[in-house]
């Protein structure tokens, strides 16, 4: 596909979430962001108010993980993260599901979950996305987790917090994407480290990437 670097910039979500992450790298990913235009950048729920500064007067969206990065924190301090992180200036939420629940088959528990963080999220207006883990899932199980956050009003799915045994695949987001149709949004996340590896994952029909190799994927 053909696609110039500024389209490119706004499918990413220019991220930074290991937990040695100093102010000046955070500060640093918020220039990045700003030079380039992408999407959003993507930081754990502390460095959302200096995100949100530091990307004043721009479109680039401050976005916030949620029960980071293992899903399974209860779904009080789900929302409660989520209500917090919105407060200090994010619009796009990226919350983990509860994995062990969408493996044990316990649909109730993992829909009541997300349903929970969606209402928080959209009484303000803002965007869900939801990180199912995919390496851990099977197809049917990747499934099941498109099917029940499209149930709960999520935005988007997610293919991967990036902290686990893989990231991103392009069968993975090829099959999210056959789920969800043009319902929901798909990010690929984990793993993406140049152009033609971002491009492969919007070919299979990822509308958003996370990624932290901004630079060297744009440049």
């Amino acid at each position: 596909m053909k696609i110039t670097t500024g389209e490119l910039a706004k499918y990413l979500d220019h991220t930074k979430l290991n937990p040695d992450a100093t102010k000046m790298d955070i500060e640093t990913i918020c220039e990045e962001a700003r030079q380039y235009n992408t999407a959003s950048v993507c930081v754990n729920a502390h460095w959302a108010s200096l995100v949100t500064e530091k990307l004043a007067g721009t479109d680039v969206n401050t976005c916030v993980v949620v029960g980071f990065p293992l899903g399974a924190t209860s779904t009080q301090s789900k929302v409660a993260e989520t209500r917090t992180a919105i407060e200090d200036g994010a619009k796009e939420i990226d919350m983990v599901i509860n994995i062990g629940e969408l493996i044990g088959g316990n649909n109730e528990v993992v829909e009541s979950d997300i349903s929970a963080v969606a209402q928080e999220v959209h009484k303000s207006g803002k965007l869900l996305k939801v990180i199912i883990e995919t390496s851990f899932l099977n197809d049917e199980q990747i499934v099941r987790a498109c099917e029940l956050s499209e149930k709960s009003h999520a935005d988007y799915v997610k293919t991967s917090t990036g902290f686990s045994a893989s990231g991103a695949k392009v069968e993975d987001v090829s099959l999210m994407r056959k789920t969800v149709g043009d319902r929901l949004g798909v990010k690929a996340s984990g793993g993406i480290h140049s152009r033609e590896e971002a491009i492969a994952m919007i070919e299979a029909g990822a509308s958003r990437l996370g990624v932290s190799a901004t630079k060297k994927i744009l440049e």
